[in-house]
């Protein structure tokens, strides 16, 4: 606290672990003294490798950490379920670097005679002492469990009164009793989950549950890891969405309980979603986790894909926004795929298109003596797509010029973009995966009129589709002002165009 006293501090950097020559390496303190022990103690714990893998008696285990006098933490793992240990085990560990000592271990290699629900080991340094193995709920909880001494006799303490429990409710209700999660989740002391209205589903009912349903919308999840648990938050909120929707079960099955029936189902990254209905092929979904994204991907999935049109007035309906009553009614562009008889081969691909994107996208399809007619009226021909944006106050017609599945696939999904885009989080994937540079400009708020029809003008008239032309509203996405003072020392004033080309080493040039 003298200020005429000088200080100083050893930091670490792990530059080695930085993939990106632009990315800041991590820095490690030292947290004691600095003396000469301490030093050498820093530098050999900082040395170790970030994650141990073993697959002998943990028993027989030391590393660096256990000779210097640190706990070693394990997490045990299989093969069904090793990549999302992996990530936690490295996550844990760069919180407890200099802490502890961390090791991947392998459940398939080693005969444990534990809790087949145990999923972190701890072995301190003391001589004589057991290792004890515990049931964690979060990966706060391993890093508490170093912290604190006091937890782990806390957690063992719970767990003996949770056996006992269990053995008094032998004969109770078994699928409660299978579900290794819902006692984890429901004492998040973060936030209580609402799970009572997503069927929990074991290797015991899952196909008869999945028989039961219209349409069974299943969550595999891995019950710890940081990923599967934030979007399990996610989808506890799809139920209060789909309120009033029938014929759709909610589910989960938790792949560390279950990793048998996940390897079954070929499950092999977790979380994963899918859609069973009875007779078809199960759909997965793959886009953003929020609850919105979710829901809207569970509403479009309960139609055909496409939707097949019977008359010219159903496909004109269809065009101006009158869709079933399953589809939600907005936040989506509509497209009409209109087919002759001599085009089965661009319709064939069509319909695999329909069935790959199926839940993302909005999709008809007609196919009657009239469909020249209809095309006609748009300034196309068959095989052409239609286009109704703005709930069908504007059409636009395109021609297929290309009949392979992928290419069709590839084109719906670029022509279901904004032509203008306002960025947000949610839909920057969406964009990123076109390859493209970004010009894009930030603006503060809204943008003018002026600078709508201005941008609008040059991204219609960009040659081949060689760049994003979009912007980004710092009000309504404020993860736009960390992107502006990467790119300045300051943030500059608004509203500011910039060309952005991610895939070319992150080149940026400021207009004018």
């Amino acid at each position: 606290d003298d200020p005429d006293v000088s200080s100083a501090w050893l930091l670490f950097c792990h530059c080695q672990q930085a993939t990106d020559p632009g990315q800041p390496c991590r820095r490690t303190a030292l947290a004691q003294p600095l003396t000469l022990l301490n030093i050498h103690r820093h530098l050999k714990l900082m040395g170790a490798p970030l994650v141990t893998e073993v697959a002998e008696d943990p028993e027989k285990i030391s590393t660096v950490h256990l000779q210097l006098g640190l706990p070693l933490v394990f997490i045990l793992s299989q093969k069904e379920t090793y990549e999302a240990d992996r990530r936690t085990a490295e996550f844990v560990a760069w919180q407890l670097l200099g802490k502890a000592g961390v090791a991947l271990l392998s459940r398939d290699l080693v005969n444990l005679n534990v809790l087949h629900r145990s999923n972190v080991a701890l072995k301190t340094p003391d001589e004589g002492m057991p290792i004890q193995y515990l049931v964690l709920e979060d990966t706060d909880e391993v890093i508490t469990l170093v912290e604190d001494k006091n937890k782990v006799k806390q957690i063992e303490e719970d767990e003996q009164e949770e056996e006992e429990d269990e053995d008094e409710k032998e004969n109770n209700n078994q699928d409660i009793q299978d579900d290794q999660v819902v006692e984890a989740v429901s004492r998040d002391k973060k936030r209580e989950l609402p799970l009572e209205e997503i069927l929990v589903l074991t290797e015991e009912n899952f196909h008869s549950s999945l028989s039961e349903a219209a349409r069974t919308v299943v969550l595999f999840y891995a019950s710890w890891e940081a990923v599967s648990l934030a979007v399990l938050r996610s989808y506890c909120e799809v139920p209060a969405h789909l309120k009033g929707t029938p014929g759709v079960l909610l589910s989960r099955v938790n792949c560390w309980d279950w990793p048998g029936l996940c390897s079954q189902e070929n499950v092999t990254q977790f979380p994963t979603m899918r859609i069973y209905k009875e007779g078809q092929q199960s759909v997965t979904y793959g886009g953003m986790w929020g609850t919105e994204e979710l829901s809207s991907f569970i509403l479009l999935s309960q139609v055909s894909c496409p939707l097949k049109l019977a008359t010219m007035d159903e496909a004109e309906g269809y065009l101006r926004g009158e869709f079933p009553s399953e589809l939600p009614s907005h936040h989506h562009t509509s497209l009409l795929g209109v087919f002759n008889k001599a085009t089965s081969k661009a319709r064939e691909a069509f319909e695999e298109a329909g069935n790959i994107l199926s839940g993302h996208v909005r999709m008809g399809m007609y196919f009657e003596d009239d469909a020249l007619a209809l095309s006609q009226k748009y300034s196309v021909s068959p095989p052409a797509l239609l286009l109704a944006r703005s709930g069908g106050r504007s059409v636009e017609g395109i021609a297929l010029s290309k009949h392979s599945v992928q290419d069709m696939v590839q084109m719906i999904r670029y022509e279901l973009l904004d032509i203008f885009p306002e960025i947000t989080v949610p839909n920057l994937p969406q964009y990123l995966q076109l390859g493209k540079p970004f010009l894009i400009l930030f603006s503060a708020g809204d943008i003018s009129q002026v600078e709508s029809r201005e941008m609008l003008k040059l991204a219609k008239r960009r040659p081949q589709q060689e760049f994003v032309a979009c912007w980004l509203n710092l009000k309504k996405t404020p993860v736009g002002h960390g992107i502006l003072r990467t790119y300045f020392s300051t943030t500059p004033s608004l509203p500011i165009l910039l060309w952005v080309n991610l895939h070319a080493g992150g080149q940026v040039f400021k207009f004018p």
